[in-house]
């Protein structure tokens, strides 16, 4: 696998390190999204690796896109081919066959918050973030979420953090099942590590056996998910509110809809 400037390979034994690199905020965008699909893929066909941290460098583990560059052409599907590029790498994450541990710190906003969701277990502190933010910019939400949150945490939070867009921090996570330790921000990576590396001690194929079939189906209905949420997504981005929602968004304030 060639080297890539913003995902990078740690290994501690058996359990390799997923490393984000954007810091501070890591946003969130298509080519990112495959570097890190390529990085599962190249660990899935390495026998040394039994389990994978999902990590990052800086203050944020993802902090969704970046709108003030070129973050909405996430969007803008009907000019580009950028969305079905991005759910096409989303299901290759989920496709991976090794269970993954995500190390939580900081912001998981919007796309952010999508990626939080592919690893099988979340290690979160008192400062992570989660928030579903689509609503407030006018757009249905993307990346597998209005199938893998409702999963996670069950319909009803899943739709209090869907359709009011709301923050959910560390504690509160840990509570709606968003969450499985919550730890001081500086042993966030240090006990995802630990926890992978539990799983890495166990019998390697009955563990992957053992998870494909708790996993049985889901990715086959990821995939028609994601073309339902990119559907809504290409007609939504052509209306008022969600040009209103995106300027809020980048000025800071609330947004004014007329349902446009």
């Amino acid at each position: 696998m060639k080297p890539f400037d913003d995902v990078a390979i740690e290994w501690h034994d058996h359990v390799a390190v997923v490393e984000i690199r954007r810091p501070p905020l890591n946003f969130f965008d298509v080519r990112l999204i495959e570097h890190i699909a390529e990085c599962f893929e190249s660990l899935e066909q390495d026998h040394r690796c039994r389990a994978i941290v999902l990590a990052a460098q800086g203050k944020a583990f993802c902090a969704g896109a970046d709108f003030s560059s070129n973050g909405s052409d996430l969007f803008e599907a009907e000019s580009d081919n950028s969305a079905i590029t991005l759910y096409k790498a989303a299901a290759r994450l989920y496709s991976c066959a090794k269970p993954v541990v995500g190390a939580i710190h900081g912001a998981a906003i919007g796309g952010g918050l999508g990626l939080s969701l592919v690893p099988d277990f979340r290690v979160v502190c008192p400062e992570t973030r989660f928030a579903a933010n689509f609503v407030k910019l006018g757009i249905h939400p993307g990346f597998g979420i209005s199938l893998m949150l409702p999963r996670l945490i069950g319909q009803q939070r899943a739709n209090l953090m869907l359709l009011t867009g709301c923050r959910i921090k560390g504690e509160e996570a840990l509570e709606f099942g968003l969450a499985d330790q919550l730890v001081p921000a500086d042993q966030v990576r240090e006990q995802a590590i630990a926890l992978a590396t539990e799983i890495a001690q166990c019998a390697p194929l009955a563990v992957e056996s053992t998870r494909a079939t708790l996993r049985h189906g889901m990715v086959e209905e990821l995939r028609s998910r994601l073309e339902h949420e990119f559907a809504e997504q290409v007609w939504l981005a052509r209306t008022d509110d969600h040009k209103e929602g995106m300027a809020a968004v980048t000025e800071r304030r609330e947004g004014n809809f007329t349902r446009s």
